[in-house]
């Protein structure tokens, strides 16, 4: 039965099937092609990140001990805690001590997009490629893409300049301004030194390619508007005397 059940939901879908591959050396399946492959970098450089921020303490009876809160997305820093150095040793001086900042949100906003449009992306290849004769007869399917292409475009601009503005907060909340903040290195005879962070080199390649991406998709708009009616009576407007 499931496989009655598979081969009359995909039957309707094959009919009218003609693959073309040739639609991928065009412009319209070309820069689709390359979004898809963007929207994986942009999805891996930031959902993929992790890192620690390191910190040498010396109080009573710990000299130069290192100690290290993990972070990583979604960038709840908030939730994650300096292991203690020895809360005895330091005359029970020492409390737990957390990074400061919930930064999920912006990082959710750029991730999910990213994982949105790679999903779109493979729909829309799969429509250039096997119906791109029904895509190019019935105005609908490239008014909708255009639509999409659109509001695509802006969220990209959006999301890429949120996660931007997070990113330089993240820097803060893990780098050496966390050391005033920190109650337990005030007390007597406890001093703190910044040590590292992890590079967020790659974070920062993320925000590029969330640019990139943007700038991709707004160039896509015009090739998507080509396909459309209002290219057509736009330019038969301008012709006309």
């Amino acid at each position: 039965w499931s496989w009655i059940l598979l081969v009359a939901l995909v039957s309707p879908m094959m009919v009218g099937l003609r693959m073309d591959f040739s639609v991928l050396l065009e412009p319209l399946g070309f820069v689709k092609v390359l979004e898809w492959v963007l929207a994986i970098f942009a999805f891996a450089t930031c959902g993929g990140f992790q890192g620690e921020t390191v910190l040498l303490v010396s109080c009573e009876g710990v000299v130069n001990k290192t100690i290290t809160a993990a972070f990583a997305y979604p960038f709840r820093l908030n939730t994650v805690a300096f292991s203690a150095p020895d809360p005895k040793g330091c005359g029970g001086t020492w409390n737990d001590v957390y990074l400061t900042g919930d930064f999920s949100s912006s990082a959710h906003f750029f991730v999910t997009l990213a994982a949105l449009v790679f999903l779109y992306c493979i729909a829309a290849l799969m429509v250039y490629i096997g119906y791109n004769h029904v895509y190019q007869e019935n105005n609908k399917f490239p008014l909708t893409d255009l639509a999409i292409s659109v509001l695509t475009a802006f969220l990209w601009l959006v999301s890429t300049f949120v996660w931007a503005k997070t990113l330089a907060d993240i820097k803060v909340s893990t780098g050496a301004s966390i050391i005033p903040a920190i109650e337990s290195c005030k007390a007597p005879g406890t001093t703190c030194h910044f040590l590292s962070v992890t590079s967020m080199g790659v974070l920062n390649v993320s925000v590029v390619f969330g640019l990139v991406n943007m700038i991709l998709w707004a160039g896509n708009v015009w090739i998507v508007y080509k396909d459309t009616n209002l290219h057509n009576q736009w330019n038969r407007i301008s012709e006309s005397p």
